[in-house]
């Protein structure tokens, strides 16, 4: 694995870290939403993630093909590009369903390699 790749996903690992850091004390959609500089730090560290997803070399993202890379720099640009259109109910799933997942399956593909 080459070096960029590594800081690449030690930075979605970062990102995801926040993110669940940022939520912790969270207990709904409703109190994320209303939370504006919680809301918005965690929109900024998935337009984060989604950056460092795009720096990744095609060939790391071919044989990692159990990530969704192209799902998660989709999301990113839905955060980046229509950031008033964003689904709370929706930020609130992927932080619970699918976050810890990914920051799971990125520290095994850095032990890995």
């Amino acid at each position: 694995m080459s070096e960029k790749d590594k800081g690449n996903l030690l930075a979605i690992i970062d990102s995801c870290l926040k993110i669940e850091k940022f939520v912790e004390d969270i207990c709904d959609v409703d109190a994320f939403f209303e939370d504006e500089k919680t809301f918005d730090a965690v929109l900024m560290n998935f337009v984060i993630i989604g950056e460092a997803v795009g720096r990744l070399s095609e060939q790391l993202k071919e044989k990692e093909q159990q990530i969704p890379w192209t799902k998660i720099q989709g999301f990113r640009n839905i955060v980046a590009h229509d950031y008033f259109g964003v689904d709370a109910e929706e930020v609130w799933q992927i932080i619970k369903n699918n976050l810890p997942e990914l920051a799971i399956q990125i520290k095994i593909i850095i032990e890995e390699n």
